[in-house]
Protein backbone atom coordinates (compact mmCIF):
# COMPACT_ATOMS: atom_id res chain seq x y z
CA UNK A 1 0.00 0.00 0.00
CA UNK A 2 1.66 3.12 -1.17
CA UNK A 3 1.46 6.59 1.41
CA UNK A 4 2.51 9.88 1.29
CA UNK A 5 3.93 9.92 4.71
CA UNK A 6 7.41 11.02 5.18
CA UNK A 7 9.39 11.33 8.42
CA UNK A 8 10.36 14.17 9.84
CA UNK A 9 14.07 13.45 8.78
CA UNK A 10 13.53 12.90 5.24
CA UNK A 11 11.17 16.15 5.38
CA UNK A 12 14.07 18.87 6.66
CA UNK A 13 16.45 17.20 4.14
CA UNK A 14 14.17 17.68 0.72
CA UNK A 15 14.64 20.98 -0.08
CA UNK A 16 11.27 21.24 -1.43
CA UNK A 17 9.66 21.06 1.92
CA UNK A 18 9.00 24.47 3.62
CA UNK A 19 10.42 25.35 6.95
CA UNK A 20 8.78 27.14 9.81
CA UNK A 21 10.48 29.22 11.59
CA UNK A 22 10.80 28.39 15.72
CA UNK A 23 11.93 31.04 17.46
CA UNK A 24 12.63 31.00 21.09
CA UNK A 25 10.32 33.35 22.86
CA UNK A 26 10.65 32.88 26.34
CA UNK A 27 12.30 30.52 29.10
CA UNK A 28 10.39 30.48 32.68
CA UNK A 29 12.47 31.00 35.50
CA UNK A 30 11.06 29.25 39.07
CA UNK A 31 10.54 31.66 41.24
CA UNK A 32 9.44 31.62 45.58
CA UNK A 33 9.17 35.78 45.55
CA UNK A 34 7.66 37.31 42.30
CA UNK A 35 7.98 40.67 44.04
CA UNK A 36 11.69 39.86 45.13
CA UNK A 37 12.64 38.51 41.64
CA UNK A 38 10.57 41.20 40.38
CA UNK A 39 12.70 43.69 42.03
CA UNK A 40 16.11 41.81 41.30
CA UNK A 41 15.31 41.66 37.42
CA UNK A 42 14.39 44.98 36.94
CA UNK A 43 17.84 46.26 38.88
CA UNK A 44 19.85 44.32 36.33
CA UNK A 45 18.44 46.88 33.84
CA UNK A 46 15.99 44.60 31.86
CA UNK A 47 13.03 45.36 30.37
CA UNK A 48 9.81 45.31 32.13
CA UNK A 49 7.63 43.94 29.41
CA UNK A 50 4.79 42.63 31.53
CA UNK A 51 3.32 41.99 34.92
CA UNK A 52 -0.32 40.78 34.99
CA UNK A 53 -2.66 39.25 37.03
CA UNK A 54 -5.10 36.57 35.72
CA UNK A 55 -7.76 35.71 38.69
CA UNK A 56 -5.43 34.43 41.52
CA UNK A 57 -1.70 34.09 39.43
CA UNK A 58 0.22 36.53 38.44
CA UNK A 59 3.06 36.49 35.54
CA UNK A 60 5.95 38.79 34.99
CA UNK A 61 8.19 39.66 32.08
CA UNK A 62 11.86 40.83 31.02
CA UNK A 63 13.78 40.97 28.45
CA UNK A 64 17.21 41.58 28.78
CA UNK A 65 19.28 44.14 26.84
CA UNK A 66 19.99 43.18 23.46
CA UNK A 67 17.72 39.87 23.43
CA UNK A 68 15.77 39.05 20.88
CA UNK A 69 14.66 35.93 24.29
CA UNK A 70 12.67 36.56 27.33
CA UNK A 71 12.16 35.12 30.92
CA UNK A 72 9.32 34.86 32.64
CA UNK A 73 8.52 34.01 35.87
CA UNK A 74 5.43 34.60 38.19
CA UNK A 75 2.75 31.66 39.96
CA UNK A 76 1.27 28.86 38.17
CA UNK A 77 3.87 29.00 35.60
CA UNK A 78 6.20 26.05 36.26
CA UNK A 79 6.19 22.72 38.88
CA UNK A 80 10.30 23.16 38.61
CA UNK A 81 11.59 24.29 42.34
CA UNK A 82 12.70 27.86 42.61
CA UNK A 83 15.91 27.86 42.31
CA UNK A 84 16.90 24.71 39.98
CA UNK A 85 17.56 26.82 36.21
CA UNK A 86 20.08 27.76 34.61
CA UNK A 87 19.98 29.84 31.76
CA UNK A 88 22.98 31.49 29.42
CA UNK A 89 23.83 34.83 28.10
CA UNK A 90 26.22 35.92 25.71
CA UNK A 91 28.27 39.41 25.81
CA UNK A 92 30.85 40.68 23.36
CA UNK A 93 32.79 41.82 26.25
CA UNK A 94 33.24 39.54 29.70
CA UNK A 95 34.72 41.53 31.72
CA UNK A 96 32.54 44.78 30.44
CA UNK A 97 29.96 42.46 31.28
CA UNK A 98 31.21 41.95 34.70
CA UNK A 99 31.79 45.46 35.78
CA UNK A 100 28.38 46.31 35.16
CA UNK A 101 27.26 43.27 37.46
CA UNK A 102 29.30 44.43 39.83
CA UNK A 103 27.86 48.03 39.48
CA UNK A 104 24.52 46.98 39.72
CA UNK A 105 25.35 45.58 43.29
CA UNK A 106 24.83 41.80 42.09
CA UNK A 107 27.40 39.26 43.49
CA UNK A 108 29.03 37.57 40.50
CA UNK A 109 31.95 35.44 40.17
CA UNK A 110 35.30 36.20 38.87
CA UNK A 111 35.75 36.02 34.81
CA UNK A 112 37.26 32.37 34.58
CA UNK A 113 37.59 29.73 32.14
CA UNK A 114 36.68 25.70 31.93
CA UNK A 115 39.12 22.98 31.82
CA UNK A 116 37.18 21.01 29.81
CA UNK A 117 33.19 20.81 28.95
CA UNK A 118 32.08 19.89 32.64
CA UNK A 119 29.81 22.90 33.85
CA UNK A 120 29.09 20.90 37.44
CA UNK A 121 32.34 20.06 38.83
CA UNK A 122 33.50 23.79 40.78
CA UNK A 123 36.84 22.27 40.55
CA UNK A 124 36.70 22.82 36.30
CA UNK A 125 36.37 26.34 36.57
CA UNK A 126 39.88 27.96 36.21
CA UNK A 127 40.64 31.37 37.53
CA UNK A 128 41.04 34.35 34.54
CA UNK A 129 40.17 34.77 31.07
CA UNK A 130 40.69 32.00 28.48
CA UNK A 131 44.26 32.03 27.28
CA UNK A 132 44.23 34.11 24.10
CA UNK A 133 41.09 35.26 24.64
CA UNK A 134 39.47 32.60 22.15
CA UNK A 135 35.29 33.44 21.82
CA UNK A 136 33.38 31.07 23.91
CA UNK A 137 35.75 30.14 26.04
CA UNK A 138 35.40 32.93 29.15
CA UNK A 139 32.62 33.11 31.54
CA UNK A 140 31.36 34.75 34.63
CA UNK A 141 27.98 33.39 36.38
CA UNK A 142 25.75 34.94 39.35
CA UNK A 143 22.60 33.85 41.10
CA UNK A 144 19.31 35.35 41.55
CA UNK A 145 17.95 35.50 45.00
CA UNK A 146 16.28 32.25 44.35
CA UNK A 147 19.36 30.58 43.57
CA UNK A 148 18.68 30.16 39.98
CA UNK A 149 22.18 30.49 38.25
CA UNK A 150 22.76 32.65 35.00
CA UNK A 151 25.99 31.96 33.13
CA UNK A 152 26.98 34.38 31.05
CA UNK A 153 29.58 33.85 28.31
CA UNK A 154 31.92 36.11 26.25
CA UNK A 155 31.50 35.09 22.11
CA UNK A 156 33.54 37.42 19.80
CA UNK A 157 33.43 35.40 16.81
CA UNK A 158 30.65 32.53 15.73
CA UNK A 159 31.36 29.10 14.81
CA UNK A 160 31.05 28.30 11.49
CA UNK A 161 27.15 27.32 10.83
CA UNK A 162 25.83 28.93 13.67
CA UNK A 163 24.78 32.49 12.16
CA UNK A 164 22.30 31.95 9.14
CA UNK A 165 20.71 34.77 7.17
CA UNK A 166 21.79 38.27 7.68
CA UNK A 167 24.38 39.52 9.49
CA UNK A 168 22.95 41.93 12.51
CA UNK A 169 23.85 42.60 15.99
CA UNK A 170 21.51 42.78 18.77
CA UNK A 171 22.42 46.21 20.11
CA UNK A 172 24.31 49.69 19.04
CA UNK A 173 27.33 48.31 21.75
CA UNK A 174 27.48 44.86 19.89
CA UNK A 175 28.03 46.78 16.67
CA UNK A 176 30.27 49.42 17.88
CA UNK A 177 32.24 46.34 19.07
CA UNK A 178 32.43 44.94 16.02
CA UNK A 179 33.42 47.86 14.05
CA UNK A 180 36.60 48.35 16.92
CA UNK A 181 37.49 44.93 15.80
CA UNK A 182 37.16 45.10 12.57
CA UNK A 183 39.26 48.45 12.46
CA UNK A 184 41.93 46.92 14.45
CA UNK A 185 42.34 44.21 12.41
CA UNK A 186 42.01 46.96 9.43
CA UNK A 187 45.03 48.71 10.93
CA UNK A 188 46.71 45.52 10.65
CA UNK A 189 46.04 45.09 6.99
CA UNK A 190 47.24 48.51 6.02
CA UNK A 191 50.59 48.05 8.32
CA UNK A 192 51.27 44.59 6.31
CA UNK A 193 50.39 46.16 2.39
CA UNK A 194 52.27 49.15 3.65
CA UNK A 195 49.73 51.80 1.84
CA UNK A 196 46.48 53.27 3.03
CA UNK A 197 43.36 51.13 1.81
CA UNK A 198 40.52 53.63 0.18
CA UNK A 199 38.50 51.23 0.42
CA UNK A 200 38.34 50.39 3.59
CA UNK A 201 34.01 50.39 4.42
CA UNK A 202 34.36 47.38 1.99
CA UNK A 203 37.07 45.62 4.19
CA UNK A 204 35.06 46.37 7.16
CA UNK A 205 31.94 44.75 6.13
CA UNK A 206 33.79 41.51 4.59
CA UNK A 207 35.22 41.27 8.16
CA UNK A 208 32.52 41.79 10.51
CA UNK A 209 30.53 39.40 7.79
CA UNK A 210 33.01 36.26 8.36
CA UNK A 211 33.10 36.65 11.68
CA UNK A 212 29.56 36.42 12.68
CA UNK A 213 29.44 33.27 10.03
CA UNK A 214 32.71 32.23 11.57
CA UNK A 215 34.54 31.67 8.15
CA UNK A 216 37.70 32.99 7.35
CA UNK A 217 38.90 36.53 8.06
CA UNK A 218 40.43 38.76 5.57
CA UNK A 219 43.85 39.64 6.38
Amino acid sequence: MSTTAISSQEAAADPRVGQVDLKLEVITIPVSDVDRAKAFYGGLGWRLDADFMAEQDRGIQFTPPGSQGSVQFGSSLTTAAPGSAQALLIVSDIQAARDELVGRGVTVSEVFHYAGFNRVDPNARLGGPAPERQTYRSWVSFNDPDGNTWLVQEVTTRLPGRVAGDTTYASAYDLSQAMRRASAAHGEHEARTGERDENWPDWYAAYMVAEQAGTELPT
